[in-house]
Parts: structure tokens; C-alpha cells; sequence
């Protein structure tokens, strides 16, 4: 599977989200990607970083930079 990481306050922009504390620039993940992990090494690595993140799982594959991922979740930005 393709694993990707996001600060979780990049969320914050979404309408009714809920809204997470800014962490520090210096702290902040604005971007991770790995490609064909397990879903233990996906959650292992998302849990090893500096400030809180969201996780996004696909299919090996599907959803990393150049197959899309900032498509689906462009919308967040508008």
C-alpha cells in the first residue's frame, strides 16, 4: 500500500472540521509519502513523527503526488 502524511491541522480548513491546535512551523509535516508498505509500517511511521498527522491509506500504486492525492483533498483548500 501508499501511505501519506499530513499535518492535521491542514484539515482545519475544512468546512465543519474540527479544529486542531497549530503546531510549530519548525514541528509542522506539511508532506510525507511512502510507497508499497505494510499497514503496520504505514501507522508505525505516522505515529513516529513530530506533530499530530493524518494518515491517508491507498491501494499500492493509487494516491501518492503523481497519482492524485492532491486532487481529492484540493477541495479542503477552496
Amino acid at each position: 500500500m501508499n501511505a501519506i502524511i499530513e499535518a492535521v491541522e491542514h484539515d482545519n480548513s475544512v468546512a465543519d472540521a474540527d479544529q486542531a491546535p497549530e503546531s510549530s512551523p519548525l514541528d509542522v509535516i506539511d508532506y510525507g509519502q511512502r510507497e508499497s508498505i505494510t499497514v503496520k509500517e504505514a501507522v508505525d511511521w505516522a505515529n513516529s513523527q513530530r506533530c499530530p498527522i493524518t494518515l491517508y491509506l491507498y491501494d499500492d500504486g493509487a494516491g501518492t503526488a503523481s497519482e492524485g492525492h492532491f486532487n481529492e483533498v484540493a477541495n479542503r483548500m477552496d
